[in-house]
């Protein structure tokens, strides 16, 4: 997939320099929460929870700041958030999924609604963009673990659907509801993968040049600095001489 590899790192690298790092620990913790609440305060008994806490780990949350989210949602006093998805368009119509929990309803979909707005997107219904993404499970390990055919292997052993790799890393592919199964059987015999969740997988994709990247990327870094918002899924491609022009402007 075009730029797929390098769009990670872009977006790892512009998260690392972020000033917004303390922001991204909240969502994560806020996640680890909410987890930790809907089922069991161990990970080990919960892949929900057991999934939010690799990914914190994997940004480098440090570890009271983790227990200390578990610990919360174990108080009366936990935050009670409702998860909510919206969808529309952004500039040349790229399709954009944002993942919302809120205590607020209302504060976030005026947020939301205003940031698409702005950014010469629309806002549409739930469904309205949804269908032409594949809701999977993506668990990713870097190149060192092995070349392409031993990786292709081992997830065609732990029950995934499909494999992309490139000379960054691999990425695994499997049913959402297999995540967690996957992610175990893969964990016997390629060792902790670097990161594992949930992902809307694009089916098709919108082509987009240097301008449109730069206009996008503005709605999804205002989407992402909503604290409301938790992830933000888009559906552009773009030639790695774009990606590379947009990382460095």
């Amino acid at each position: 997939m075009a730029g797929h590899s390098k769009w990670a790192n872009i977006q790892h690298r512009k998260g690392r320099q972020d000033a917004a790092r303390s922001k991204l620990f909240s969502k994560l913790s806020k996640e680890i929460t909410v987890a930790a609440k809907m089922g069991d305060p161990d990970p080990d008994k919960n892949p929900r929870l057991r999934m939010a806490v690799k990914e914190a780990k994997a940004v480098s949350v440090p570890k009271d700041v983790i227990d200390r989210a578990i610990k919360k949602s174990q108080g009366g006093d936990a935050e009670s958030y409702d998860e909510i998805r919206y969808e529309g368009y952004g500039p040349n119509g790229v399709a954009v999924i944002v993942e919302a929990m809120t205590d607020n309803r209302n504060r976030t979909a005026s947020n939301v609604r205003s940031t698409f707005g702005k950014s010469g997107g629309n806002l549409g219904e739930t469904g309205s963009v949804s269908f032409m993404f594949d809701r999977k499970g993506e668990i990713y390990y870097p190149a060192s673990v092995g070349d392409a055919d031993t990786v292709m292997m081992a997830a065609i052993e732990a029950g995934a659907e499909d494999v992309e790799s490139d000379e960054e890393g691999h990425w695994i592919y499997c049913a959402d509801t297999d995540l967690n199964e996957v992610a175990t059987a893969l964990e016997a015999e390629l060792g902790e993968s670097e990161t594992t969740k949930l992902i809307w997988k694009p089916q098709t994709r919108t082509p987009l040049d240097l301008d449109g990247v730069q206009k996008l990327m503005k709605l999804v870094e205002t989407l992402e600095d909503d604290d409301d918002v938790q992830t933000v899924t888009t559906n552009f491609e773009a030639s790695d001489e774009v990606m590379q022009a947009y990382s460095e402007s």
